[in-house]
């Protein structure tokens, strides 16, 4: 065997299917496997359902003929079942209609007043008793009948998974049907996944290549920032000056919930490709700054639950007890809705201009309210000398068709042109264009909600076609002040404020003029 076929090598090799020059897909959204004629139907599935739901206390076998049941149904199935538990066993409506109208009989007779603990005025105890009573059958009347299924599968050896297939299902079923019942099935199951994946517990764990096959091929399928091209790149992202660590829950063993991949170097990295190539690795005892360059989830169930805050801060935390010499905390990150942005900002006013165009009502030198310079002249005279026909179009016309092509990075001019835009339209998206208060790119609003500030983007940073098309190659360093985190993330969640260091003036005061 040469040096890299191990046994656990050729495992890892031949279950996550690597080759040097593929990258590895991620993993689907929820297992579905092909429909088999000789799996249970869905009306099975709900008879199940049913058994452990009425009961309450379900039985474990009922729980367990659902839980392979259900995972055994396409997608239609899963669909149906969902529709099934908010249609059947929502809120009992009429009870709740019941009980209120005795409450507000009694409340109506004097029983509203009640008495203190010590000194009930003789009579009024039974009245007050009735209340307390009938909150207490409200309370519980107004409790889902699912709840109590829910609550016993997670108790269920293997539940805990299973609920965050259902939710990922449900997630999916409400982007083509976003009915109330579905959203509040969707919001009750995500709280109590909140509770039951609380930090305390969760364990954290260091991953490394001494760990079992499967675990690792757990990290290259679910990697899903810097795909992991093969096992020289999983065994370097494990190895020296590297770092991988797991949130894990017993629940669901052997798998982690969300990883973080972390290089030690002896300074902020500006680019992915010198942090996933850098052969040799910098000696441990050198590294001041880790880096932290890929936060990946593996149950799509648990999104909107941000275990990644509580990953990033413990990590933090281990590394600064463990490392004294590390003394930066900060990512290299993606800026995964910049493109579309930035082309949804270029088509519309490109209908814009035709609008006014076409209806000719505006005096000469006079635009709409709603049109904007996004590019500067300078900006504007370089992207038009660097294109060779211009054909009559004007400058954000062409801006868009380069943009469209992603073949600009080919070309020096082309990427010369664009480089002082891009960079200083980039550095607006991140710091001004917001979404309820918050910051418009997902990747940003995480972290910055978590205490970073940004620090500084950077250019060509991430050149795979990934990169390019999701935001023209351009990556941005969030850094944790450990001083200043708390102070941070208190004032971006209370009022939206994004920190960033001077670097960041060069592009944004010109927006300001």
């Amino acid at each position: 065997m040469t040096r890299y076929q191990t046994p656990k090598s050729l495992a890892v090799l031949l279950r996550a299917r690597m080759h040097p020059d593929l990258v590895a897909p991620g993993p689907p959204p929820s297992p579905v496997p092909a429909p088999d004629p000789a799996t249970p139907s869905a009306a099975s599935v709900r008879h199940w359902l049913q058994a452990s739901v009425s009961a309450a206390s379900p039985a474990s076998a009922a729980l367990d003929r659902f839980s392979n049941g259900y995972r055994s149904l396409d997608r239609g199935g899963r669909r149906e079942i969902l529709r099934s538990l908010v249609a059947d066993y929502d809120v009992p409506r009429a009870r709740v209609r019941d009980l209120m109208r005795q409450y507000m009989s009694v409340a109506a007779a004097g029983g509203e007043e009640l008495p203190g603990v010590a000194g009930e005025e003789e009579g009024s105890g039974g009245s007050a008793s009735a209340l307390y009573r009938m909150e207490r059958g409200l309370r519980e009347a107004l409790r889902p009948k699912y709840a109590v299924f829910l609550e016993a599968m997670n108790a269920q050896p293997g539940g805990l998974k299973l609920l965050a297939i259902i939710r990922a299902d449900l997630l999916g079923l409400l982007g083509e049907d976003n009915s109330p019942a579905l959203r509040a099935l969707d919001g009750y199951l995500k709280e109590k996944l909140v509770t039951w994946l609380s930090p305390a517990a969760l364990t954290l764990h260091q991953i490394t290549w001494d760990d079992p096959a499967s675990l690792l091929e757990k990290i290259v399928a679910y990697e899903a920032v810097h795909p992991i091209r093969n096992l020289i790149d999983l065994k370097r992202r494990l190895g020296v000056g590297r770092r991988c660590f797991g949130y894990f829950h017993p629940a669901i063993p052997g798998e982690p919930l969300i990883f973080i991949e972390v290089a030690l170097l002896k300074d902020t990295a500006t680019s992915i490709q010198e942090v996933l190539w850098d052969d040799p690795p910098t000696p441990e005892c050198e590294a001041r700054c880790a880096l932290f360059y890929s936060i990946s989830s593996t149950q799509p169930g648990l999104s909107g639950i941000n275990l990644g805050k509580f990953l990033l801060k413990r990590v933090i935390d281990m590394l600064t007890r463990d490392m004294s010499s590390v003394q930066i905390f900060a990512t290299l990150s993606p800026i995964p809705g910049f493109m579309q942005w930035l082309l949804s900002k270029l088509a519309y006013q490109i209908k814009l201009a035709e609008v006014e165009l076409q209806d000719g009502n505006l005096s000469e030198g006079a635009s709409s309210t709603f049109r904007e310079s996004i590019l500067l002249p300078e900006e504007e005279r370089m992207i038009h000398d660097a294109v060779e026909q211009v054909d009559g179009k004007s400058e954000i016309e062409l801006l868009q068709d380069i943009l469209k092509s992603s073949q600009w990075v080919k070309s020096d001019k082309l990427s010369a042109a664009l480089k002082s835009p891009l960079l200083r339209l980039c550095a607006r998206y991140l710091t001004r264009e917001k979404k309820r208060g918050k910051a418009l790119d997902s990747v940003a609003n995480f972290h910055l909600q978590n205490g970073a500030m940004i620090e500084r983007i950077n250019w060509m940073a991430d050149q795979s076609e990934k990169g390019i098309q999701q935001s023209g190659g351009i990556m941005v360093n969030y850094v944790y002040r450990l001083e200043n985190i708390e102070e941070y993330a208190l004032s971006y969640l209370g009022t939206g404020l994004v920190h960033t260091s001077p670097s960041l003036f060069q592009y944004i005061e010109p927006m300001d003029t």
